[in-house]
């Protein structure tokens, strides 16, 4: 059974990042408890989003998002538009 989750209004779906457990130089990093990362990629937006699009990286508050999981225990989080604080884009 598949499940779709369609924001409304002025939310945003979004996946959060993997945290790093690597360093630059190949270090292996220990999990800290509680740590969030506070980068994820948009998954779906509401009808009334005006600045951010399917697909694209963004930095969000550290708090005021739900969590939710998908049946196969994926993460997301639905997001205010208005706690996005940024976009990412990669260069090249």
């Amino acid at each position: 059974m598949g499940m779709t989750i369609h924001p409304l209004a002025d939310y945003v779906l979004a996946k959060p990042d993997e945290s790093a457990s690597k360093t630059a130089n190949g270090l292996y990093l220990p999990p800290k408890s509680g740590e969030k990362t506070k980068t994820a990629k948009v998954s779906a937006v509401g009808k009334d989003v005006k600045e951010v699009k399917v697909g694209e990286r963004i930095v969000h508050k550290e708090y005021g998002f739900t969590g939710i999981k998908d049946p196969e225990g994926n993460e997301y989080m639905l997001i205010k538009e208005e706690d996005i604080l940024a976009t990412i884009k990669e260069s090249k």
